[in-house]
């Protein structure tokens, strides 16, 4: 009994400091490894709807190793045959489960487990521990390894709920700045980033792309072909703009037909202009004219609309390369936005026709 004594004593002054799971969890193993024996002792999570048992934390102090991040079909384990069976130990591992390969492999001869489980009683692990050699395991051995998974399993179940909170906290972040139709960023997450790149272009002393894209005859694309049809020309849209930017580049949709690309330009070097911040000469200006084009290409062609074929004949786009010093997010946006509408203006002067719309062939 002093042993048992000094274990439950280690254990009232580990529980309280242990702010995870493994602070936990490494600690009841030595004292599980002391009482019973056993030269192994670990944890393991189970997924059931995979058919797999994860070694997660292991303690080995003798020549048979139990390695942590092993990965075994649940199917053959000694777990599920001892929870199957009803029993908690067994000193002839070769005798009583003889059929399970993981165990035969490993050489385990004694085993001890408890299951982990949440409060509603659902499976999330075992509690283990093991040895090559035959062993006896004493009754308070297995009163002790209860008490163990049971802390285990709270400190378990209360990590995936965190787990589970910070991911839904995530998504819901990702929905605050995503926009629904097309899973673009949107206006919110395009200002965000659009102050993120103008501070670090005037740390770098470079300069900012940003072009707005304004979907010309859109009205008459909804009108023609309903609402549903111009939502699937967005998306689309969407796709083709994407995939001809940058890496660096970020599009968001700001509005019904309306988006936005910025990205990082060239340096600063000399350029300069009587627009101040409007760089409208040398390789920012020719870096911006580039972007424009790849993206008001992008824009022109046909597009498949259950049954409809629209053939497109582009979009207005203005790019436009912005000193950063002292610029606003706002008054960025307006550069872009005038330089937007010249095109469009240009555009309607060579009477482009934005959209012509025909039904697809059978």
């Amino acid at each position: 009994m002093p042993i048992l004594d000094a274990l439950l004593a280690r254990l009232t002054s580990t529980v309280p400091v242990a702010r995870n799971l493994d602070q936990l969890t490494r600690p009841l193993l030595e004292m599980l490894g002391s009482i019973t024996g056993l030269e192994s002792t670990y944890l393991t999570t189970i997924d059931l709807r995979a058919g797999e048992q994860h070694v997660l934390i292991a303690r080995n102090t003798g020549a048979m190793t139990i390695p942590e991040g092993l990965t075994v079909a649940w199917s053959d384990t000694l777990c599920k045959r001892a929870l199957d069976a009803g029993r908690m130990a067994t000193s002839d591992v070769a005798d009583c489960w003889g059929d399970s390969d993981a165990a035969r492999q490993l050489g385990i001869q004694t085993y001890v487990s408890a299951p982990v489980r949440d409060d509603g009683g659902a499976l999330m692990g075992t509690l283990c521990a093991a040895s090559a050699q035959r062993r006896p395991i004493a009754p308070e051995a297995e009163s002790l390894l209860r008490l163990f998974s049971s802390l285990v399993g709270q400190f378990l179940q209360r990590e995936r709920l965190v787990a589970d909170l910070r991911a839904a906290n995530e998504q819901l972040a990702t929905y605050a700045l995503t926009d629904a139709l097309t899973g673009l960023p949107n206006r919110r997450a395009l200002f965000d980033e659009l102050q993120r790149q103008l501070q670090r272009a005037a740390r770098d002393g470079t300069c900012v792309l940003l072009g707005c894209i304004d979907l010309d005859g859109f009205k008459t694309v909804n009108d023609q072909l309903g609402h549903h049809r111009g939502d699937l020309f967005l998306r689309e849209m969407a796709q083709r703009l994407s995939l001809e930017l940058r890496g660096s580049d970020m599009l968001a949709r700001v509005g019904g037909d309306e988006f936005v690309v910025v990205g990082p330009g060239v340096a600063l070097g000399g350029a300069s202009s009587a627009q101040a911040p409007l760089l409208d000469r040398g390789e920012p200006a020719q870096a911006a004219r580039t972007l424009e084009q790849r993206a008001s290409l992008a824009s022109v062609g046909r597009f498949e609309l259950e049954g409809h074929a629209l053939q497109y004949a582009g979009a207005s786009v203005g790019v436009v390369a912005l000193d950063p010093t002292g610029l606003s997010v706002e008054q960025a946006l307006h550069l872009a936005d005038e330089r937007m509408y010249d095109v469009k203006r240009a555009r309607r002067r060579s009477v482009i026709v934005p959209a012509v719309i025909a039904q697809a062939a059978d």
